[in-house]
C-alpha cells in the first residue's frame, strides 16, 4: 500500500487549502483513513479521520475549519482546511489504517503567514 498526499503551500491567515491522499495497492473496502500533522519542534498529532462509511471524528483544534471526505472509488481523502492560523503550519501526513496495519504518506507542508 502506497499513499500520496499532495495540496500543501503557503498561504495567508484566514485562508483555505484542500489536502488530498491518494491511496494504492492492496486496499479493502473496510478503512480509515486520517490525517495526521506534525509542527516544527512538536510530536505529531492527530487531525482528523474518516471511516468507510464517510463518518468524521475531528480534533478539537481544528473542529468547524477542517472538513475531512473520501471518495472510495478513488480510494482518496481529502481535507478542506478553512479560517487557516499559523498555529496550523504543518507537515501534513495521510494515514490508512486496515486490517491491524497502518500506512503513512510521504507528508505535505502546510505553512500559514500571519
Amino acid at each position: 500500500v502506497q499513499l500520496q498526499a499532495f495540496g500543501g503551500g503557503m498561504v495567508q491567515a484566514g485562508g483555505s487549502l484542500r489536502l488530498s491522499c491518494a491511496a494504492s495497492g492492496s486496499i479493502f473496502s473496510s478503512n480509515l483513513m486520517r490525517w495526521y500533522r506534525q509542527a516544527p519542534g512538536k510530536q505529531r498529532e492527530f487531525v482528523a479521520t474518516i471511516n468507510s462509511a464517510s463518518t468524521p471524528i475531528f480534533a478539537d483544534s481544528v473542529k468547524g475549519r477542517f472538513t475531512i471526505s473520501r471518495d472510495n472509488a478513488k480510494n482518496t481523502v481529502y481535507l478542506q482546511m478553512s479560517y487557516l492560523k499559523p498555529e496550523d503550519t504543518a507537515v501534513y501526513y495521510c494515514n490508512l489504517r486496515q486490517s491491524f496495519r497502518e500506512y503513512w504518506g510521504q507528508g505535505t507542508l502546510v505553512t500559514v503567514s500571519s
